[in-house]
């Protein structure tokens, strides 16, 4: 027998207009008229028999039958665009590894080691999605991920790739090339702060031990990719974590003028959920993390 299915131009303008609330906005999505998508979900509803879609003034609002069945075909077509991209891609979507970082560290230390595992584990297909706040490990979809922090998570199993460390970072521009002041005058020397660890002075401060005066001042920038760019351009000193300017400070870009780094509390973990333990390509990630963690970029072999 012939199957009960209406076409999937039709399908494609009801879910788009459901979405959006809006004929329009639907005619948008899928660079079609106004009225062609009037039309579709108009031989929708008559092959269906039903209405989908009911006017209030200039507004659309779906039916109790349009609401249901709109939550029915958005499953089904979110199920197909996933089949067919997995035979496009010739794998299913769920057999890649989704690892979670900070977006900065993902740049600026992660991606540029990633080249050795890939090499080593060609079959494995990576995904990489930014670490939230309060990942819920008991109940995410993230294979791994590599956070800063103590090394306890709920739900999850944690292993230290190394501890942190920060310093403060100028352009040779800002302050030459080995005229390291005797003290840190902040109201003399342009400082810049992040916004998003706005204790990293501090620490910094306490740990180091360099005499200091004034107040700690100057703009605040929203995470460590701006403040790296804005100390870059010497619109003043930076607090930051070290392997985050690795390549700027081989390049002479930033200098380290008041010393090495000095440690914080906290220290880079490799983590992943209790209930994924068993994932084979998870394991070989956090192995060959916990083996080339401490090595340069661009010295990971496998």
């Amino acid at each position: 027998m012939r199957r009960f299915l209406p076409s999937l131009s039709a399908l494609l303008a009801f879910e788009s207009a459901g979405r959006h609330g809006s004929f329009t906005k639907a005619a948008e999505d899928l660079a079609i008229t106004q009225s062609g998508v009037s039309r579709q979900i108009g031989n929708l509803e008559t092959f269906l028999g039903v209405r989908l879609f009911e006017r209030i003034g200039s507004r659309i609002v779906l039916t109790n039958a349009g609401g249901a069945y709109l939550k029915e075909i958005s499953r089904l077509l979110d199920e197909i665009e996933r089949a067919s991209i997995d035979t496009v891609r010739g794998r299913k979507l769920d057999d890649r590894l989704l690892i979670c970082a900070h977006p900065t560290l993902s740049s600026r230390w992660l991606t540029p080691r990633l080249q050795g595992f890939l090499t080593a584990h060609p079959a494995v297909m990576i995904e990489i999605t930014t670490a939230t706040q309060g990942l819920d490990f008991e109940a995410t979809e993230v294979d791994i991920a590599i956070l800063r922090g103590r090394g306890s998570w709920r739900g999850a199993i944690s292993y230290e790739l190394f501890k942190e460390e920060i310093a403060v970072v100028a352009s040779p521009r800002l302050i030459p090339r080995g005229e390291t002041p005797a003290t840190l005058d902040f109201g003399a020397t342009p400082t810049l702060q992040n916004a998003s660890r706005s204790d990293l002075w501090l620490t910094w401060l306490r740990q180091s031990r360099v005499p200091h005066s004034g107040a700690i001042q100057g703009p605040r920038l929203p995470h460590s990719e701006l403040l790296i760019s804005a100390a870059v351009n010497g619109l003043g000193l930076a607090v930051v974590p070290v392997p985050y300017v690795e390549a700027e400070l081989a390049r002479g870009e930033l200098w380290m003028p008041f010393g090495p780094p000095v440690p914080t509390e906290d220290s880079y973990w490799v983590v992943y959920p209790e209930h994924r333990s068993d994932n084979a390509a998870a394991m070989q990630f956090r192995s060959w993390l916990q083996r080339h963690a401490r090595r340069p970029a661009g010295g990971e072999r496998g």
